[in-house]
């Protein structure tokens, strides 16, 4: 009991700190929030689920894991792995959301002092749909986005620490370090951007509807690559 106790107080220590010296766990969900410009509401939620993504998949592949009797080190290349898959996929997704911002900055510093009369006849529709009309035309899939690239991120210190109860088979233990682990890498991610959230909407730039997407998509663009490259 005391062994469970010690490794469950472990499982939240480093579950706090593998999240909060993670900017990946937060960073995309701030940018992108303030980018499209998601209520705080939204922005927890989306951030909750990829949490439990996140957490879930590397509870899964540990337990079947260990059901399977899969050494540690074959767990533990398993997560490596699956390490080096998410940060190329954030990668790609920081890559394309820069050239989706540079189009937008381009699109909008292009028009920004025309006259109505003198847009081309397509942006002057699209400019003035309803706020409502433009969302219920545009499937957003950011949201999901962002989820599949946290189902496929691991959680590299959780693994191991399940090795001494699945030794002692206690079931109760496991599931004991998986919550504490999954309460601190949750609930670090949520204060996280929720802050970050709350102090992107005090900022206030000119005209930043022209270059918020690409900033958004340099931050988790230099992200990923701080994974790819320098094994952040």
């Amino acid at each position: 009991m005391d062994e469970l106790l010690l490794l469950s107080v472990t499982a939240f220590s480093l579950g706090f700190i593998h999240t909060i010296l993670g900017p990946d766990h937060y960073l995309p969900f701030i940018v992108i929030g303030k980018a499209r410009n998601w209520s705080t509401t939204r922005t927890m939620w989306i951030t909750f689920f990829s949490g439990i993504g996140h957490v879930g998949s590397s509870v899964l592949i540990g337990m079947v894991g260990i059901a399977l009797g899969a050494s540690l080190g074959r767990l533990e290349s398993i997560e490596a792995f699956r390490g080096e898959i998410v940060g190329w996929l954030l990668f790609a997704f920081g890559l394309a959301y820069t050239f989706y911002g540079i189009y937008k900055y381009m699109k909008n510093a292009h028009h920004a002092h025309l006259p109505a009369f003198l847009m081309p006849k397509k942006v002057r529709r699209h400019h003035h749909l309803p706020t409502n009309e433009q969302e219920a035309k545009n499937i957003n899939l950011t949201p999901w986005i962002l989820f599949l690239i946290f189902v496929f991120g691991p959680c590299e210190v959780l693994i191991p620490l399940l090795i001494f109860p699945a030794y002692t088979h206690s079931v109760g233990g496991m599931l004991l370090i998986t919550l504490f682990f999954a309460l601190a890498t949750i609930s670090t991610m949520l204060l996280t951007v929720y802050l970050g959230h709350k102090g992107s909407s005090l900022v206030k730039f000119k005209h930043q509807e022209r270059y918020i997407h690409l900033l958004a998509g340099a931050v988790i663009l230099v992200s990923g690559a701080g994974m790819v490259f320098l094994g952040w």
